[in-house]
Formats: C-alpha cells, structure tokens, sequence
C-alpha cells in the first residue's frame, strides 16, 4: 500500500481501533479528531499537572500519571513544608521505620524527568488559584487531614488537655509543632481512642529510652521523654473490643514491649452478646484474632515492668476536670453498653455507670479532618473537598469545577492505611484522563516547566528543589550514624534553608 492510500484510510484506522489506543486519544468523536492537534497530553503539548500536598496520595497520583505511556505528562508537586513525603515523615511513629520505606517509590518518582518538587509554597499565597489556572490544565489538592476532632466535652480546653495529632507532629519533628511542651511529670495518661494512632501515642509514651534512642524522633522529644514520670498509660475505647479500629499488628506490638505491661479489665475484653452474635455471623478471622489477643492481655500478670498500658472498653469522657491552677486533673467516665440500630449497626450509649480516673495529661484521638484551601469549596460538615470520583464540586450547582480534582483524605475523609490512597488515586486519575480526552481541561496561558519555574521563582525564590530535599536527607542521615539512629531530623525552617545556602532577600 502507497503513502497516499495509507493516509486516506487513516480516520478509518483510528476509528477501527479506538478501544486499545491510550486512555488520552480513545473515544475520540469527529469533533475530537479536529481537536487531536491542540489537545495536551502529547510530546509537543504535554498535560500540565499541579498536584498540591506531597504526601502519600499526591505521589500516587503523579504514579499514575506517568504510567500513561501514550498520554505525556508534566507534573509539578507542591508542599507548604521544604520536605516531602508528608504523614509518612511527619505522622508514622519513629518506630515504625520499616513503613518508612515507602518513600523509596515516591522518590523513584520525584526523580522522573517530567515531575519537578516544590518544597516551601503554599497554596493560596506563594502559589494562588489563580496562578494555577494560569500555569496548568489540572489541579489535584491532596492536602489530607491536617486536624483533629474534638470530644466536645466540659474540660477539653484544660491545660494537659491535647490533640494527638498535635503530639505527633511535635515527636515527629514537624517545624509548626516543634515547639510545643507536654507535662510528662505526672504518673499517669489517657489516650482517648483505640485507632492506629491512638496506639502510636500510647506506644511512644511506653517506650524506654533505649528504644526511643535508635529511632529518627526529634532530639528535643527524645530529651522530654527520657524524663518522662507516667507509669501508668490508658486507652479508651467507647465501644467493644470487637469494634476497635486499631489492626492486629499494632496490638500484637503492645504485647512487645520492653518496658511496659499490657493489661485489658477481664470484663471488658469479653464481648457482649450483639458482638459476639456479629462475630459469629461474619465469620471475620481477622477480628476473631483481634478479641484473642485481647483476651490474652486480660490474664497477663502485670506486676513485672516499670510502665502498665491498659486497654478499655466500652467507656467515654464525659468530662475533664482540673485544679486551681487550669490543669487536667482527672476525668469522669461513663460506661457505655451497644445496641444495634435499623441498620445493623452496633453503637454505643451511655448507661448510668460512671466512674473517676486520675489522669494528668490528655491526649485526643477521636478522628481528623482536613481544612479548607483558599478559594477552593469546602464541605463544612465532612471536613473534604465537595467531588464526585475525585472532581470537585461547586456546592451551587453540584457539576464538577472545570481541571480541578481531589484525592486522598481530603477527598474521602480520614480512612484506611496508606496504600488505601493508591486505588483512591487511581479513581481520580481516572476521571483525569477522561476529561482529557473530552477536551474538559484548564487553558493556561505558560504551560511549560520554564514559565512555571519563573513565575515561583518571583512568588517563592527561596523554594525547595527535589535535588535541595536530597542534600537535606543526606545530612540527616549522616548526623544519625555516629548515634546509630536512622537520621537526625531538621526541625527548623530557617535551619533546613540555611544548610541550603538560602537565605531570604535583605
């Protein structure tokens, strides 16, 4: 066949094999076709991509993006903090070094020729909407959940009385918490939730130095906690132990530690009739091994380590109290007993049952929602962005904002692990491409990685490079050796800017 017979039979062609061409090109109308030549995603019109918030669900997107071989992308990934990697560095318990290690994926994918990091810019002010719209055909906010819930109960704003999120970004070394101070003089804790979280503020409290020592916890927590006074740590769950959110390797690693007991109240380990009812009727094993164990702890002597961890269940803070001075003193628990609603569900309400415990430090662990972003919709009462499938919604009219998206916890709410964010991205990569392909995309005026550079530099100059983050994470680790500890984290802002040679404009 001739050149000339093989360009006349090309619409045929293309019309022929529609369904294995790349998601960027398939389905494409008459009108798509005239379209082909200015629509991005090719080599001379790449997809411009912003992706706000370098965590776990931003690089999952940017993964999936790039694995569209036929459809070319450009991605620039923002973060309000230099670093990356977002809850994994600041959120993942110190002892969890192992979880860690999923960083080694996101930076196989920061170092991708298409994808550039920029550390240090915040959304709505170094980086507006506005510029966005200017620069790229998509904005993906993957910002998360940056805050807690609160118990809504008398006492909660007591001094001694914290969010655990706070206290995690401040052991994990985030610069907005690190200078925050928590009273371990007291004897004992109470951590109100039985999550995974939960269990990493009740873990880290336990821990002896000596464990604490070989992790990458910020010096100044590690310091605080060596003169820790608390012997005594609670859990509280609200509802059975059959409904606690923590997973089973979190509880079986309270049984492993060096210098604490593990102990549940026999009577609150056994479950009620509705749950074991449920139980039996599910056949879930992953549960039955969960109330086991938690049964195990009911019968372990606790008399052999200097710290107690105690598990229980079925009781809520009803109240905070304190002394003269506003402190937590105590709190005031009520027993809860479940029944099932219309639905099935167990839930839990409170019995006339109340009892006292003298607790001198708080820590909150009863959910987490994300907070608004500047010029972006909001849904104030589940805390995410409005979407469908990940496009964001106007709350006016319910359609999807043209070339903006969501994914992750500020897309769904605060559920699941991290790997649950990756098939969250994909569902939101998905709907991506799709609007691609339907010519459903933002304009920009500079979609080039050079006109984006330029028009940060004047917003930002002092910016964090992915090759900046690297000579960082190459100074912490090598503080760390000397101390046989992972890395010495930076902790500061000006700190990590000033080992950079960047230094802002007199």
């Amino acid at each position: 066949m001739g050149l000339t017979n093989m360009c006349q039979n090309m619409s045929e062609l293309i019309e022929s094999y529609r369904d294995v061409l790349p998601v960027c090109q398939t389905g494409m109308s008459t009108h798509a076709k005239e379209r082909l030549m200015t629509q991005p995603g090719t080599e001379t019109n790449p997809l411009r991509v912003a992706i706000v918030g370098a965590g776990p669900s931003g690089f999952y997107v940017a993964e999936h993006l790039l694995q569209q071989q036929d459809c070319v992308v450009e991605i620039d990934i923002f973060d309000r903090l230099p670093t990356p990697y977002g809850l994994v560095r600041g959120g993942v318990a110190p002892d969890h070094q192992k979880i860690k290690s999923v960083t080694k994926a996101y930076e196989k994918t920061a170092l991708h020729p298409r994808v550039r990091f920029y550390g240090g810019v915040e959304f709505g002010t170094d980086l507006p909407l506005s510029l966005c719209r200017r620069l790229y055909h998509q904005v993906v906010y993957t910002t998360g959940a940056q805050t807690d819930r609160q118990m809504g109960i008398p006492g909660e704003d007591l001094q001694g009385s914290h969010p655990a999120t706070a206290f995690v970004a401040w052991y994990n070394g985030h610069p907005d918490f690190r200078d925050l101070t928590f009273d371990f003089s007291h004897e004992s804790a109470a951590v109100v939730g039985v999550g995974n979280v939960a269990v990493d503020v009740a873990r880290i409290l336990c821990r002896t130095t000596d464990e604490l020592a070989k992790t990458d916890i910020a010096d100044y927590a590690l310091e605080a906690l060596s003169e820790s006074r608390i012997k005594e740590v609670y859990m509280l769950g609200r509802r059975g132990p059959a409904q606690a959110a923590f997973t089973n390797p979190e509880l079986r690693e309270l049984g492993e530690l060096a210098g604490a007991d593990v102990w549940v109240p026999p009577e609150e380990a056994t479950l009620d009739e509705l749950s074991q009812a449920a139980l039996d009727a599910s056949s879930d094993r992953a549960t039955t091994r969960k109330v086991g164990m938690l049964n195990d702890y009911s019968k372990r002597d606790t008399a052999d380590k200097e710290r107690k961890l105690v598990l229980r269940f079925l009781v809520s803070p009803e109240e905070l109290y304190g002394n003269e001075a506003n402190r937590v003193t105590g709190m005031r628990l009520v027993h809860n007993e479940l029944y099932a609603t219309d639905d099935g569900a167990l839930r839990p309400r409170a019995t006339e049952v109340f009892e006292d415990l003298s607790v001198g430090l708080v820590f909150r662990s009863v959910g987490y929602q994300g907070v608004p972003l500047p010029d972006v919709p909001f849904d104030t009462r589940r805390y995410t962005i409005p979407n469908q499938k990940g496009r964001v919604l106007d709350p006016e009219t319910s359609q999807p904002i043209l070339g903006e998206y969501a994914a992750g916890w500020i897309k769904r709410g605060p559920s699941g692990v991290i790997g649950t964010n990756k098939p969250d991205a994909l569902e939101t990569v998905r709907c991506m491409l799709e609007d691609v392909q339907n010519g459903k995309v933002l304009t920009p005026d500079t979609p080039s990685p050079e006109g984006a550079e330029q028009r940060l530099r004047e917003q930002q100059p002092l910016y964090v490079s992915f090759a900046d983050w690297q000579q960082l994470d190459t100074i912490e680790v090598e503080q760390g050796k000397s101390l046989g500890r992972p890395r010495v984290k930076f902790t500061r802002v000006e700190d990590m800017l000033s080992a950079l040679n960047k230094t802002p404009a007199s």
